[in-house]
């Protein structure tokens, strides 16, 4: 498991292709009303408080719709940014700004969004050991630019997908026979894996600890039996807090000395940032 602190180029352009190619479709009708030869220049502008994310997929849609735009920030992905504030400038052939306008907004828009919502979660346990993780509830085709923006929000990135970390879960269990038997096949499929089991009490932690369990996700614990589970631990797994948390929790589950709290919310539940293209 990986933080994902840049998405390669190429999976940013087929994001950026999807988006324009559902959009302008056979062509921008729209903006063919205004004379080919016409340039102009747009300020993107905040509306609101929050974090900037989405650089590189702006970038590209505004390269894919006519390389002749020239882009100029003055944010970066994850600074914080403030109401009014002005956070590129852009020029070139006119249709091709008003063409490229709501497809560089949607993705800004929305990976600022997630990324705000990271960096309010992240404030809520600053100066703590606690590593808040996002989850694989995010947006179907922006995996990875979602979990980018988690990053650049400050909170950290839990697997990618099914196919980079094993997480047993109770059906999984089932289906194997026990806990130590689907960390054995684990070990056997794939050696360089990690292994997460998630438990709901505290036998099946003794059960995944004995098992020999990389990461230990305890599902629903109160903040008793988080405590519980640390001291148990003693060190010998890391400890994943699951369920049930909302920002008034937080903080006290910090404080019980879990290493790690999974919150879907953080790709789930953001809105998207409230964001202005002006053209001058």
């Amino acid at each position: 498991m990986h933080n994902v602190t840049r998405v390669p180029q190429d999976i940013v352009d087929a994001d950026v292709a999807r988006a324009l190619e559902e959009d302008v479709g056979s062509g921008d009708i729209t903006a063919a009303l205004v004379d080919e030869c016409t340039t102009a220049t747009g300020q993107l502008i905040t509306r609101e408080d929050g974090v900037l994310c989405g650089r590189p997929w702006a970038e590209a849609v505004f390269r894919a719709v006519d390389e002749r735009c020239r882009l100029s920030w003055d944010a970066d992905d994850g600074d914080r940014i403030s109401a009014g504030q002005r956070l590129l400038t852009v020029t070139g052939p006119a249709r091709a700004l008003l063409t490229a306008e709501r497809t560089a907004l949607n993705f800004l828009q929305t990976l600022s969004g997630t990324a705000t919502r990271a960096r309010h979660y992240a404030d809520l346990v600053a100066g703590t050991d606690l590593k808040l993780l996002d989850t694989r509830k995010t947006i179907p085709g922006l995996r990875l630019a979602q979990k980018y923006a988690v990053t650049c929000g400050g909170c950290h990135n839990h697997r990618v997908g099914l196919f980079d970390a094993f997480l047993i879960k109770e059906n999984h269990i089932a289906a194997c026979g026990s806990i130590a038997a689907a960390v054995a096949a684990a070990r056997a499929l794939a050696p360089g894996k990690p292994v997460e089991v998630e438990v709901e009490n505290a036998e099946e932690l003794g059960q995944a600890l004995a098992a020999g369990a990389d990461r230990i996700m305890l599902d629903n614990f109160s903040l008793a039996t988080l405590r519980e589970a640390v001291v148990a631990t003693a060190g010998r797994a890391e400890l994943e807090a699951s369920g049930n948390v909302t920002e008034a929790t937080l903080p006290a589950i910090a404080a019980t000395g879990v290493d790690y709290v999974s919150i879907g919310a953080l790709t789930k539940d953001f809105k998207a940032l409230d964001l202005s293209l002006r053209l001058g």
